[in-house]
């Protein structure tokens, strides 16, 4: 198994790795079964876990070694060096995410920025990325509620995508993209689909499929690990609820991912030539994408996409649902 880097792209692909099989039965992620996995982290940290990070059981990177990045001709690989891990949400296996109190939620939460945080103490890996797959039809590997992080020696294209219009927007304009758009969002309010406090919940512009939400802080912060000091992660989770018992209304299924700043202590590769400006050019943001009954074509090779619901009439929508 390794990573290949697609020259055109520049999207890294793991290569070699099967799909696995887990053993029915006992599920891995209750409470009960923690001999078998290590614990990250334990949340509250004194008393039974609320929150419970592990590795992940077949993880896609491993830990140990160096990526040892080394080319064959024209193409570039690597070894599948990283971290993959598992954010167990809740000790009851029948409730969701969106089931979960706004103090249960902000737990999640702060799960993730500590092992955020964590991960970028390594100056191996370029990129943590948090995402959560809710339903079988997002591929979700057990049906216990969780989230996954990944630690990356390379940073994810679509993120590379956002640093490169982030910087280039912020060299014209002297401003975040990001916070123009919170601003715009504000100020014509159709797209809005909820707020409380320092953060905002809208169905994007150009949406890519339906009921796309976006959730992200007003004021400007490049990384979610460090919330702003005028920002209550207490809001972001009571915002957050809403949306997703919004959501799980209109689609079954769902893929939510934080979209945070690149690794500070990696100034290699791709991000040397976004570093000096990223902290004022980019802005953390968690990207929520439902799966729906809607037909959404999507044709890949040129990255355009086919969303049959307006943002304007699916915020209007989703704003209009119970989210108690």
């Amino acid at each position: 198994m390794e990573l290949r880097k697609d020259p055109i792209t520049r999207s890294w692909v793991v290569v070699g790795k099967e799909e696995p099989a887990f053993p029915a039965g006992l599920c891995p992620l209750c409470p009960g079964t923690q001999s078998q996995s290590k614990t990250l982290l334990a949340l509250p940290p004194d008393g039974p876990w609320q929150v419970r990070v592990i590795p992940h059981l077949d993880p896609l990177y491993r830990i140990e070694g160096q990526p040892g990045r080394s080319a064959e001709g024209i193409y570039d690989r690597m070894e599948l060096v990283g971290a993959h891990e598992v954010i167990v949400e809740t000790p009851d296996h029948t409730r969701t995410l969106a089931q979960m109190s706004g103090e249960e939620i902000e737990r999640v939460l702060l799960a993730y920025a500590l092992r955020i945080d964590d991960l970028k103490r390594d100056p191996r890996f370029k990129y943590i990325a948090v995402f959560k797959n809710s339903g079988s039809l997002a591929g979700e590997e057990w049906t216990h509620s969780h989230s996954q992080v990944a630690a990356t020696t390379f940073v994810p294209r679509r993120v590379l995508y956002e640093l490169r219009s982030a910087q280039q927007w912020f060299r014209q304009r002297e401003r975040c993209v990001f916070c123009d758009i919170v601003s715009q969002e504000q100020r014509q309010g159709k797209r809005i689909v909820d707020e409380q406090g320092a953060f905002l919940a809208f169905c994007p512009y150009a949406a890519r499929v339906p009921y796309e939400t976006w959730v992200m802080g007003v004021p400007h912060n490049s990384r979610f690990e460090i919330p702003d000091p005028m920002a209550d992660r207490a809001d972001l989770a009571e915002l957050l609820g809403r949306v997703l018992r919004r959501l799980v209304r209109v689609a079954p299924a769902y893929h939510l991912v934080v979209h945070t700043s690149p690794n500070e202590y990696q100034k290699k590769g791709e991000l040397h030539e976004y570093w000096r400006t990223i902290s004022d050019d980019y802005h953390w943001h968690i990207e929520i994408l439902p799966i729906t009954a809607i037909t959404s074509r999507s044709y890949g090779l040129k990255e355009t996409y086919f969303n049959a619901l307006a943002p304007e009439t699916a915020a209007k929508t989703l704003r209009g649902l119970d989210a108690i």
